[in-house]
């Protein structure tokens, strides 16, 4: 009996021992040194860059171990100046500055270019960071040319920007892809900016019937919607470059995270905010999202989990969720929080950033431009590159750590 009491009695004590332990505090997926790091990183790279770019041309991606180039009236024209500018807002490095400077300009002429719908990437991206940074008052013309440019592309009946001139054979006559959710913040800024009252119109309405057309009943997205112009509504759901017309396009389903959170940003419609509050629920709980939350190139993709990633989605994916994090009550901030640092501790890991002076000088490998049309799969892409800067200078700042 008294080696039964004893036995006890020492248990009981090692219990309480236990509970005045200091408990181990959760370890961070992602910390200010990290983030420097990729940002440090990511100077060096494009530095690198600038050696070999042709000064009429904009970096896109690279092919065959070589460097592709484009022209400034391709849709991702604005995402090299606009990665600078975020880069020389970190540094202060006047070399990056001058070379923001350069690539900005030379994109000027697209204020009056009313052939797509990409002007909120190809023109806000760049001189809207460059006038938030500087606040130098000669970008702002360019931006509020450039949002009249966008707005020719309206259509009242359909009541949504047109996004592609070309048509698929007979099946499209008014084609939006969810893409065009991100160029709406171009609009709000410039009605904020001229008081313009047709630009918060149709970048209200154009948020609206995306809303009511291009989303499934479990908030996934398909990728084109084709709308009719007499009669208005959906003509045509599909995708074009995802997996399948049913299935859920990874980097479609990101950009509509994004352009949801920044239409409550502007608004303050709390419709919006939950919009984006149900796309990340679709995201973040999605079976087929890997552990290191860099999502397939489609969430359906029929070879997971052998099938491509895609870090652009996870670059995108990031910045969206920091943003969205500080709109939401604290569980769900944290949750959010907890995704994006995930993320951005993956992007910043051997498994995606590149080597120094390699992948023609982009930071993030393993992205996927457009898989079923065989253009860079598995490639480097400015705009994984810019929003994975935009998401590391948002977490510095969210973290009173930026210099």
């Amino acid at each position: 009996m008294k080696k039964s009491i004893s036995i006890l009695m020492t248990l009981a004590i090692l219990i309480v021992a236990s509970c005045n332990q200091p408990k181990e505090e959760k370890q961070a997926t992602f910390d200010v040194d990290q983030a420097k790091a990729a940002l440090d990183f990511s100077i060096k790279q494009y530095k690198g860059m600038r050696e070999i770019v042709p000064d009429s041309l904009i970096p896109k991606s690279v092919k065959d171990g070589q460097l592709v180039a484009r022209g400034i009236r391709d849709w991702v024209s604005g995402f090299y100046p606009a990665s600078l500018w975020y880069l020389y807002e970190y540094s202060g490095d006047e070399e990056l500055k001058a070379e923001a400077e350069k690539r900005t300009w030379l994109l000027e002429p697209l204020k009056d270019y009313t052939g797509t719908h990409d002007l909120g990437f190809m023109i806000y991206c760049p001189f809207g960071n460059a006038y938030r940074i500087t606040g130098d008052e000669k970008y702002v013309p360019v931006i509020i040319k450039g949002s009249e440019s966008l707005i020719t592309r309206f259509n009242e009946t359909a009541g949504v920007i047109k996004s592609w001139d070309w048509t698929r054979g007979d099946d499209w006559t008014f084609p939006v892809i969810i893409d065009n959710m991100m160029n709406l913040e171009m609009l709000l800024w410039a009605y904020e900016k001229s008081g313009n009252e047709a630009f918060k119109a149709v970048s209200l309405s154009h948020a609206d019937t995306t809303m009511k057309h291009h989303y499934r009943d479990d908030y996934s997205t398909w990728h084109v919607i084709d709308y009719d112009t007499e009669n208005g509504g959906a003509k045509g759901k599909m995708t074009h470059q995802g997996y399948s017309d049913d299935s859920a396009w990874a980097r479609g389903q990101v950009w509509g995270l994004y352009g949801y959170t920044v239409m409550y940003r502007q608004t303050k419609d709390k419709k919006y905010l939950e919009q984006a509050k149900k796309v990340a629920d679709f995201v973040l709980n999605h079976p087929n999202l890997p552990e290191d939350k860099i999502p397939y190139w489609d969430f359906n993709a029929p070879d997971i989990p052998n099938a491509y990633r895609d870090a652009s989605s996870g670059a995108i994916a990031a910045s969206a969720l920091l943003e969205l994090s500080g709109y939401v009550d604290e569980s769900l901030s944290s949750f959010y929080l907890d995704n994006a640092h995930q993320m951005l501790k993956s992007l910043s890991s051997p498994a995606y950033l590149a080597k120094l002076n390699e992948n023609g000088n982009f930071i993030l490998m393993h992205g996927v431009g457009h898989l079923p049309g065989g253009s860079e799969i598995d490639a480097p892409l400015s705009y994984g590159d810019y929003y994975f800067i935009e998401a590391l200078v948002r977490y510095l700042k969210m973290n009173n750590a930026f210099k």
